[in-house]
């Protein structure tokens, strides 16, 4: 009998059977275009020809894979934690030492190799309260701060908060179009709702409260809409919102009692003197009842001057949420183990060394460069956009990304379409075959009906970058005289 029922056996686990969810997740970044990026770069170095000589890959936010050199301080202190011996020699400033040794006090068995009580280090919960209270001049208690691996997996406890329970209507989760695609395939893989909401690239990506409003009246039909997601500065679209709107933001979700996540990963990449605010510190200054509005925050290693994108280290701040929600966040978090070596570079990215400390003047000079030629490089790809034809781009003030609109010629999209492709996708393989740029087309971040976009990062080195808007120029001339 048993070898008659197995005669037929497929597997326990199929593609019929795999969890249905995840065969939907999409995240443009790391797509197809990419993976023929890496096949390309194979192919020229197998010796193949090609019409260039290198790939650039402008898809990615990961500043070291392109270049950007680790800061000297976070290493040190991350030296010293791994290898304590190395406290005994003099190869080390002394401020980077004394910051090892308060970290390994702060691990059990005074050893960064042990593991972590599920919410973070101690000293690094601490430091990262502190920084909070110093930036926005309100109290910051360090119970509410939660270490996560990356801003990544804060983002999706956050929205695993608010998960539907069974027999209810999806959780609905509002989502700015264009969006990180990150967010869209959290939605799909808990099984939440997106209720998405176009940004005005006419007001260089700025919120609209009639779009939110017509977004969420639209949605209640299909579920309980709990979730209001806001990336400041913002990402892919490169802006950075004014408190005005911020505050429209907070009132719209504290009178549709929608929980606000905000993304403020990019909180130091700032440009053209632009000013960045918290949710949590424009919150805590209005007037009632908006101050009571339920914020959770998210930080990160992996961007700022600091760039240590692989450690994964991140955090979420949990303001104006009830006690029996925080009361679940512990014990949700007592099942989790945080990466003790990210909360070594995080806790620099919080507590930097001070004035007057051995290693104060040569970690600014290095901050300094590292932001001055980000916003070089953000000015050469805007002009870019914006000085040839087809092409227009909101200014880039604040994140890593530009978000430029595409005006494709109508043989383009024709093209495009009887190929079975987005018109921008079409575009984006065109670019990297015959120009080799990688970067991502709009249609994997949502976009209005009608526009085509792409983005780009700025964070290849300024002699790639230089590189890249030569082929770039000579590309888009070529493209629209082949199709109009």
């Amino acid at each position: 009998m048993a070898e008659h029922a197995l005669s037929g056996y497929t597997g326990a686990l199929t593609g019929a059977t795999v969890n249905q969810n995840l065969k939907k997740i999409d995240y443009a970044v790391r797509g197809p275009i990419m993976i023929r990026a890496i096949q390309l770069q194979r192919e020229l170095a197998q010796g193949v020809k090609k019409p260039f000589t290198s790939v650039i890959r402008a898809n990615s936010g990961d500043s070291q894979a392109l270049g950007q050199k680790p800061m000297a301080f976070v290493r040190q202190v991350l030296a010293l934690c791994v290898d304590p011996k190395l406290l005994e020699s003099g190869d080390y400033p002394e401020d980077a030492k004394d910051r090892a040794r308060r970290i390994l006090r702060s691990c059990l068995g005074s050893s960064i190799g042990a593991y972590v009580d599920g919410p973070g280090l101690d000293i690094v919960r601490r430091d990262i309260a502190a920084f909070i209270e110093k930036r926005d001049g309100f109290a910051c208690d360090h119970r509410n701060v939660f270490v996560t691996t990356g801003a990544t997996e804060a983002i999706e406890n956050s929205m695993e908060l608010v998960l539907s329970g069974p027999g209810e209507k999806p959780a609905g989760i509002m989502l700015s179009l264009p969006q990180y695609s990150l967010y869209s395939s959290f939605i799909v893989k808990h099984g939440a709702y997106q209720i998405g909401f176009y940004l005005d690239e006419d007001k260089q990506w700025g919120f609209c409260i009639d779009e939110l409003r017509r977004a969420l009246h639209d949605a209640h039909e299909h579920c309980l809409p709990r979730m209001l997601c806001v990336i400041n500065p913002g990402n892919p679209t490169g802006q950075v919102l004014c408190i005005e709107n911020m505050r429209e933001i907070v009132r719209f979700a504290f009178e549709n009692r929608l929980v606000l996540l905000a993304d403020e990963v990019y909180q130091h990449n700032l440009f053209g003197g632009v000013e960045f605010h918290s949710f949590r510190k424009v919150i805590l200054t209005m007037e009632p009842p908006y101050n009571k509005t339920e914020v959770i925050s998210c930080h990160s290693a992996s961007k700022s001057s600091i760039g240590e994108c692989g450690l994964r280290g991140g955090y979420m701040e949990l303001t104006n949420i009830q006690p029996a929600v925080h009361d679940v966040v512990n014990n949700y978090f007592t099942i989790k183990r945080s990466n003790s070596l990210a909360q070594v570079a995080l806790d620099v990215v919080v507590n930097p060394p001070k004035p007057g400390e051995p290693s104060h003047e040569s970690f600014m000079e290095e901050r300094r460069k590292v932001f001055e030629s980000h916003e070089i490089r953000a000015n050469l790809v805007t002009n870019l956009f914006n000085s040839i034809e087809g092409v227009s781009c909101a200014p880039i003030t604040g994140a890593l990304y530009a978000f430029p609109r595409l005006y494709l010629p109508e043989r383009a999209i024709a093209e495009a379409k009887r190929r079975n492709m987005a018109p921008d996708v079409f575009y984006c393989y065109e670019l990297l075959e015959v120009a080799g740029i990688c970067m991502v087309p709009g249609d994997g971040f949502g976009q209005r009906p009608g526009t085509y976009h792409l983005r780009t990062t700025i964070l290849p080195q300024i002699d790639i970058i230089k590189d890249m808007v030569a082929r770039f120029r000579v590309f888009q001339r070529n493209f629209l005289e082949k199709w109009n």
